[in-house]
């Protein structure tokens, strides 16, 4: 499995409202592309905040297959989407990871 992991660092005054439309508009969208099984959003903790707060946004795709069509169909339009929303109020980088193992209690 592929962990697609966006982290965004989202000032202050737009935060609760950035964290309430990905959770009704633009997670929904990305689930509906159909390449990720799931996805986890985390708030960052014990970090600087005075900028702004940081989130990891994680989306686990079946295979680096999935990740790949989801880059060339639908990434562009994904951070369009987001960017044109909240431009000059986040930064954002992005990293792809391979589980090697997960495990449960």
């Amino acid at each position: 499995m592929i962990l697609y992991n966006v982290t965004i660092q989202i000032d202050h005054a737009s935060h609760k409202e950035w964290l309430a439309w990905m959770k009704v508009v633009h997670l929904p969208e990305m689930m509906q592309t159909g390449k990720f099984a799931e996805y986890t959003i985390s708030r960052l903790l014990g970090t600087d905040e005075t900028e702004g707060f940081t989130y990891s946004i994680q989306y686990l795709a079946h295979d680096f297959t999935a990740y790949q069509e989801y880059q060339e169909k639908h990434a562009s339009e994904m951070q369009r989407k987001h960017h044109e929303r909240y431009q000059d109020k986040y930064v954002a980088f992005r990293s792809i990871m391979k589980v090697v193992e997960r495990g449960d209690s």
